[in-house]
């Protein structure tokens, strides 16, 4: 789930809702660095006991200005287990990329990203399949496929629409349990579930869409309910 600027008492609210179908949270982009209720958010989470991760453009920011050992000591500051490491904004050599990976992997859990935040920029699929693969063995938990919080870029078209081609070469080619597919849309949800299964990981989930997925997930909405939920004879 992203979360881009929840009040706490928004966050009691989604926690007392849905608390128990987040299973991680990002602070997206650089909110975190800006948001004056940060602490307590973070301790509403922690009591929850759902692992928060700041947005991958700070890592990138930090990498820009030769900040990394600050970044790293402020989420240890935070109590921060994971954290994520990804190049959608910015040009990041793979090697600075693998071995950022290297490292922090030994005392983070690390989500990798990958893909580009800029709608116009394609990327051949074998491509990205060298980059997830590449960022796997450098010790990333879970490779992200990017496609922005409003879905209009990454592994989809402009208009939102699913570059089905990519997604099956990348599904082909990696294990889609170690892969996290952004899907703000709820169509996008709708067919990477119906590809994928009800357990496939979903990523930059608005607040407000979370208790919708679960039951998209539980075949409980009409767009799913002929995939996962077909009834039984008495």
């Amino acid at each position: 789930m992203i979360d881009r600027g929840l009040s706490v008492a928004d966050v009691d609210g989604l926690l007392e809702v849905s608390g128990d179908n987040v299973d991680i949270v990002k602070l997206g982009w650089g909110t975190a660095l800006v948001t004056a209720n940060l602490k307590p958010k973070l301790e509403r989470y922690s009591s929850h006991g759902i692992p928060v991760v700041l947005g991958g453009t700070l890592t990138e920011i930090a990498i820009r200005q030769g900040r990394v050992e600050g970044l790293i000591a402020w989420l240890r500051e935070l109590g921060l287990r994971h954290v994520e490491i990804s190049d959608g904004t910015i040009t990041l050599d793979a090697d600075v990329k693998r071995e950022l990976i290297e490292r922090l992997s030994r005392d983070f859990v690390v989500l990798a990203e990958v893909g580009s935040k800029d709608a116009d920029f394609i990327m051949a699929p074998y491509i990205w399949v060298e980059q997830i693969e590449r960022d796997l063995a450098a010790g990333a938990w879970k490779v992200i496929a990017e496609a922005r919080e409003s879905g209009t870029a990454g592994i989809y078209r402009a208009n939102g629409e699913v570059r089905t081609g990519l997604i099956d070469e990348i599904a082909h080619a990696v294990d889609t349990d170690r892969l996290i597919f952004d899907a703000p849309l709820q169509q996008q949800q709708v067919w990477l579930l119906k590809r994928f299964g009800t357990e496939c990981n979903l990523g930059n989930i608005a607040p407000a869409d979370v208790l919708s997925l679960e039951t998209l997930r539980l075949g409980l909405r009409s767009d799913t309910v002929e995939r996962f939920a077909l009834g039984g004879s008495d």
